[in-house]
């Protein structure tokens, strides 16, 4: 194997190492970017070496919920780990969602280690062209 020097890797494999993976109970915090395209919004978590059947997504009200966990290599009597610096552990992030969008159709894609979700901007919350009648009193709301 193959070894560079580092002097600051031991503070960091100790830093590591107090900073313990995260559990379901007490999960580390994913990365995430948010950010709207069109008519929605699009929130993309950074979830590389977590199988998507390890992923699971929650929408309660307006609060989403995402918790991912990445096990760790399986282990047989012929595999001896040498060096494990990837984080292991559960993950976890809550947003809350603005009144705005539509929590019921929510699309979630999961590639190259990104989970994106993307939500569409409620119908009701779009912007509406509202028509003022001459003389009658009559006004229109198109939507």
């Amino acid at each position: 194997m193959l070894m560079r020097t580092d002097p600051f890797r031991e503070l960091d494999r100790l830093t590591q190492q107090l900073m313990s993976p995260g559990t379901w109970s007490r999960p580390s915090v994913m990365p995430m970017d948010a950010y709207r395209e069109g008519d929605e919004y699009v929130v993309a978590f950074d979830l590389p070496g977590v199988v998507a059947d390890a992923i699971d997504i929650d929408v309660e009200r307006n609060m989403l919920t995402v918790k991912a966990e990445r096990r760790p290599v399986a282990k047989t009597d012929d595999v001896q780990m040498e060096l494990s610096e990837r984080p292991l552990g559960a993950f976890s992030r809550q947003i809350v969602l603005a009144d705005s969008l539509d929590t019921e159709h929510i699309r979630a894609d999961y590639d190259a280690g990104v989970l994106t979700l993307r939500i569409p901007i409620a119908e009701r919350a779009k912007p509406r062209k509202i028509s003022v009648g001459a003389g009658s009193g009559l006004k229109e709301i198109s939507g």
